[in-house]
């Protein structure tokens, strides 16, 4: 009996041990979500409002979550202001039970994430691990000096080495230029990925933002009838930095700003993500992102420019543009 009982321990204990090393999917699908945005303080469980009313990320949809965003120093980190820890408390066990994956996103736009030792990171990933999570995610936009971001790559060169079941990726800016330039990556993004080659990371994603180009040009994007067109110009920028920054199509991924834009004049249509999710699957990109799950709804009111809580597209009905994802595996 007692060794019928130490067998069962041991079986349960590997399998235990299998589920937390399980290896990430190699090409994922994810929106984003601002866990700020329609957030109630008292619980801090990711919530969605596509009808206006508030209920769980979880009873909404199954579909896997980039949480945005982490920011200040790693260990120490908040999620806008949401104690990192509550917020890992609400949300870590929920999705592991419902077996939903989830993406850790640090940094965005206006916030910075930075982290000076392998001991901050490793509190930082311990806070949100299970088997359901996927990866993290290093949003760098602006802010960071070069020094901050090689020391944040080590870390993470660090964690990989500690758990390699887990996907790395970084999120950073790009134009789309059709004009023959390949111009793509800015200053800050070609810093990133410098210091992503330096530090010896091989197993890496780069995502980059296909979004707010500006006033259509070629060199920055791709012209149709005299605008960008958003779709063309995502995989365009994909090609740019595959052939000028000699990176394989397997370790780009893409995040587009789905409806208007924050340049209002680049808007991203339902025609534009499925050109996106066709002309990634014949690259084999290695990931699809739209920001936001809390735009992926219609504006109840005329609005101008872009809105955080909803795409400017009237007539694209809630959930649409991530059942475009999914059904662009």
């Amino acid at each position: 009996m007692h060794f019928l009982i130490k067998t069962a321990l041991l079986a349960c204990a590997v399998l235990g041990s299998a589920q937390a090393a399980s290896p990430s999917p190699r090409v994922v699908y994810s929106p984003y979500k601002h866990l700020a945005m329609h957030n109630d303080p008292a619980s801090n469980v990711i919530t969605v409002a596509p009808d206006g009313k508030r209920v769980p990320y979880l009873g909404h949809s199954k579909q896997t979550l980039t949480w945005a965003f982490a920011s200040g120093e790693c260990g120490e980190e908040n999620w806008g202001g949401q104690p990192a820890q509550a917020v890992a408390d609400a949300n870590v066990p929920a999705f592991a039970a419902a077996g939903v994956g989830y993406i850790i996103s640090t940094g965005g736009q206006g916030n910075v994430f930075t982290c000076g030792s392998d001991e901050g990171m490793e509190r930082f990933i311990k806070r949100y691990e299970s088997p359901q999570l996927i990866g993290i995610d290093f949003d760098i936009e602006a802010g960071q000096t070069r020094e901050q971001v090689d020391s944040l790559v080590r870390r993470i060169a660090a964690a990989q080495a500690r758990r390699p079941q887990l996907r790395f990726s970084f999120t950073v800016a790009t134009h789309a230029a059709s004009d023959g330039s390949r111009r793509s990556l800015n200053e800050m993004a070609e810093t990133v990925l410098d210091a992503v080659r330096r530090s010896g990371l091989k197993d890496y994603a780069l995502n980059i933002m296909v979004m707010d180009y500006g006033p259509a040009a070629k060199n920055v994007c791709v012209v149709r009838k005299g605008r960008c067109d958003m779709g063309a110009s995502a995989l365009q920028a994909a090609r740019n930095v595959h052939e000028k920054y000699k990176l394989p199509y397997s370790q780009i991924e893409l995040t587009a700003m789905i409806g208007v834009n924050d340049v209002v004049e680049n808007v991203f249509t339902m025609a534009d993500m499925d050109a996106m999710a066709r002309g990634a699957r014949k690259l084999k990109l290695a990931g699809l992102h739209f920001w936001s799950v809390d735009r992926d709804t219609p504006c109840r009111s005329e609005v101008k420019g872009a809105d955080a809580a909803c795409s400017g597209m009237p007539g694209v009905p809630p959930g649409a543009y991530a059942r475009a994802l999914e059904a662009g595996k």
